[in-house]
């Protein structure tokens, strides 16, 4: 076995037994490379990762391949999910170099880290040829090599920061963004207009909020399309909840079949919103199977979730494949559903639109079961016991089958996602349960993530937190405690979001970039400081932590938080080119306009208040309460006795108290 051996990270671990002399990333390995003058090959990639999985069984398992890398580099096997900060880099390097990046990341380095080539998935022959002839370049013509890595590291330290800018973020703006964001809007089955699909969550979070706010119907319905097709795609685990990563297809249908911890906390998220908004059904119903799916098959006993469900399982023959566990053949669904078989195939599409190779069938809906219902003359809630029925009877099957692999470790930023995941399901639902699951995993957080030495840890596995925090972990953890807040009122996790939030601007933070920094001050650095800017699959720590500050800035009454988050909006909104990779930030920029109101109810019937209120859409509102009197800023000498009063602000005024909860709908709808 390799050093990997001795490591937590599921996919490092996967790797322990190739030929190759893999290291992880470390001080040591770092310093041996630059003592010996070796190149450095870095690989990088993550356990639900499948082109990861094929170029280690193609390459990194051949023992001519290990030769080529043992003789000539030094490897190190990097996990993105443990290392976001070394993956961001490298990704950079590799996408100005190729115009692309992807996992597998792949890329050759000098002794002290700056890269000279890379690329993402190659097959074995060109991947031994590009390194014995990059070798080669190195013995012969170091020169080249050293000055083609001056160049692109310059290019490294620029890519992606917006010049300075003093503009004030101008409301107006948005309309120019969305006159162009709306051309690539897929009208049949909502998302974007290209494939491979991904969910995007925040777009959709931007979409729904300022279509409500604004009054705009049409980006309304074009959200209600998303999420329907979403729902109904096999993207959808619509046996067990879920969803997988992306789909290869523009109908949602055919997934790559990993399930990830951040899409479905942020997922159950937009739908909890999207649900609160128009109380539609089929959302209450992907909420419910998710958060089952979450809660039995990532919850750990200490209130930790876990990461990641591989795309591969094994076969009947005994192979790992994309999709095994999921996929159906015709004679199966026949023997299983059987009576019913026909009028399953017009549910799940069991016909060419729901076929997707070699006999498989991955479920897929794409009418209503109102209109089934209407056209085989059976009544509505029938059809909806039926369809409960059949996904019993096929999750029971598929339950014998091998599982997918999971990736056992807890990574505090993607916990947080959850967190706030099962949070809003609350907050939508009323569910108890999902309050439950949110409030046992914030003291995981506290208690086995967050050191006495005030920093977060990133990642937990064995009973055991490593790898000091990033941004990231921050950032989606206060946000999760702030959510916490505003569906309990208990001023814990205020209080932690605020302490945090001053150990991210003590260690985070650069005064002359006016944003924070991917890694802190107190870790080893990098060859270039990462500010993570654009909203992804997963929205930018920057974004989040510009929203956070000023959500603080109205509690704590501290304009100094509220300043920094105007700094950052006015930074970054106004060098936006294409909105869909900034969705996050122009929904913190609307915390700065006309739209942003903040409510506080004191008094001891606060809470039967807030639950109500919590199960309505006002996304532009940040709530504040208390049952008794309160010492937090915002709530000071508000408390009247015997009274519950509520109290309605807009940009630092308030309107006069009221006590009649009708009143304050009225006013919070206008």
């Amino acid at each position: 076995m390799n050093e990997l051996k001795l490591e937590t990270s599921p996919y490092l671990l996967q790797h322990a037994n190739n030929p190759v002399h893999w290291k992880a990333w470390n001080s040591t390995t770092l310093a041996n490379a630059k003592e010996n003058q070796k190149l450095i090959l870095i690989s990088i990639g993550y356990s639900a990762c499948h082109w990861c999985h094929v170029m280690e069984h193609e390459s990194f398992e051949n023992e001519e391949v290990a030769n080529t890398m043992n003789q000539h580099f030094i490897n190190i096997k990097v996990d993105r999910e443990e290392r976001p900060d070394v993956d961001a880099i490298y990704m950079k390097a590799v996408q100005l170099m190729t115009g692309r990046g992807g996992w597998p990341l792949n890329v050759v380095c000098l002794p002290d880290g700056k890269p000279v080539w890379g690329g993402t998935y190659f097959r074995k022959n060109d991947w031994v040829n590009t390194l014995e002839q990059l070798h080669e370049l190195y013995q012969s013509q170091p020169e080249k090599l050293i000055e083609y890595a001056e160049k692109l590291h310059e290019g490294i330290e620029t890519l992606g920061l917006t010049e300075e800018k003093s503009t004030e973020f101008n409301i107006t703006i948005l309309d120019t963004f969305l006159a162009k964001w709306q051309k690539s809007f897929d009208w049949e089955f909502g998302g974007y207009s290209r494939a491979p699909k991904f969910m995007m969550p925040t777009n959709y979070q931007f979409l729904l909020q300022y279509g409500f706010i604004t009054q705009n119907e049409k980006l309304l319905e074009y959200v209600d399309l998303t999420l329907t097709k979403m729902a109904y795609g096999g993207i959808f685990d619509t046996i067990d909840g879920g969803f997988s990563r992306y789909s290869v297809d523009v109908k949602w249908h055919v997934p790559h079949f990993e399930k990830m911890a951040y899409d479905n906390g942020q997922l159950l998220s937009l739908y909890a919103n999207a649900y609160k908004l128009t109380k539609n059904e089929l959302y209450k119903e992907i909420i419910e199977k998710t958060t089952t799916f979450i809660e039995k098959e990532w919850l750990t006993n200490e209130g930790a979730f876990f990461s990641a469900l591989d795309a591969d399982s094994l076969t009947t023959e005994n192979h790992l494949e994309e999709g095994a566990f999921y996929v159906w053949k015709i004679d199966e669904i026949k023997n299983l559903i059987q009576d019913d078989f026909e009028l399953f195939s017009e549910v799940f599409n069991i016909n060419d639109f729901g076929h997707w190779e070699h006999g498989n069938y991955v479920l897929i809906q794409n009418k209503s079961l109102d209109e089934i219902s209407e056209k085989n003359h059976i009544s509505i809630d029938e059809l909806h016991l039926k369809k409960k029925n059949w996904e019993q009877i096929l999750y029971k099957t598929r339950e014998k089958r091998p599982k997918p692999r999971l990736d056992d470790k807890c990574i505090t930023s993607w916990n947080a996602i959850l967190l706030k995941g099962f949070v809003d399901a609350y907050k939508a639902l009323g569910n108890e349960n999902h309050l439950k699951i949110a409030i046992k995993n914030a003291h995981f957080i506290v208690n086995k993530i967050w050191s006495s030495d005030g920093n977060l840890r990133h990642t937990y596995k064995n009973e055991k937190p490593s790898i000091n925090g990033f941004l990231e972990d921050y950032a989606f953890v206060i946000d999760g405690f702030i959510a916490l807040y505003e569906a309990t009122f208990d001023e814990t996790w205020l209080l932690h979001s605020k302490n945090l939030t001053n150990y991210c601007l003590d260690h985070f933070y650069d005064e002359k970039k006016q944003l924070f920094r991917f890694t802190s001050d107190l870790d080893e650095a990098l060859i270039s400081n990462h500010f993570e800017l654009e909203d992804n699959v997963i929205p930018a720590s920057n974004s989040i932590m510009a929203s956070n500050l000023f959500k603080l800035s109205v509690y704590f009454e501290n304009s100094h938080y509220e300043e920094i988050s105007r700094q950052m909006i006015a930074q970054v909104v106004p060098s936006i080119d294409y909105p869909s990779a900034f969705s996050n930030w122009l929904m913190a920029a609307l915390h700065f306009s006309e739209y942003q109101k903040e409510l506080a109810i004191c008094g001891k019937e606060s809470l039967i208040h807030l639950k109500d209120i919590n199960q309505n859409y006002f996304p532009s509102v940040v709530l504040s309460g208390s049952e008794k009197k309160s010492d937090l800023p915002f709530l000071q000498n508000r408390f009247v006795e015997n009274e519950t009063l509520f109290y309605l602000c807009q940009n630092k005024m308030c309107l006069a108290p009221k006590n009649n909860i009708s009143a304050i709908y009225k006013d919070l709808n206008h």
